[in-house]
């Protein structure tokens, strides 16, 4: 059976301009899928008027609150003590989210009771399946 962990928090979409905006997010992370965390938005905070989840590495996550990290889609940096940023890159722009630091800690936490760094596995059929990409050595 697979565990999943919600926590809702807020969000400040950071705008050109340099403005603000408060939006709701959720923060999800389930067993189901160990190495990864997502961060949901409801549709009415996106362009499409769709639900929109963005998925990353839980390491990232991790990572980013400590130095900047992330060199691809998706950028997590420290912004002094009580803020982090998450850079969202698409093809049509960069959204960038200022979340309450204490908020993501308290987030990765919770997941570290879940499955602990290291433990994560991926699956027996990835397993098997690298195995026999790789010829028995993984």
């Amino acid at each position: 059976m697979y565990v999943t962990l919600e926590q809702p928090t807020g969000a400040h979409l950071i705008t050109a301009a340099d403005h603000d905006i408060a939006i709701p997010a959720t923060l999800r992370y389930t067993s189901a899928d160990p190495l990864a965390v997502h961060i949901d938005f409801p549709p009415h905070v996106t362009l499409d008027g769709e639900a929109a989840t963005w998925t990353f590495a839980r390491v990232l996550l991790g990572e980013g609150l400590r130095a900047p990290a992330g060199p691809g889609t998706v950028r997590v940096r420290p912004c002094g003590t009580s803020h982090t940023y998450v850079e969202f890159h698409s093809p049509t722009g960069v959204a960038v989210l200022r979340f309450t630091t204490s908020d993501l800690y308290r987030f990765l936490a919770r997941t570290y009771t879940v499955i602990a760094p290291g433990e994560e596995t991926v699956g027996a059929e990835l397993d098997d399946g690298l195995a026999g990409l790789f010829g028995g050595r993984v």
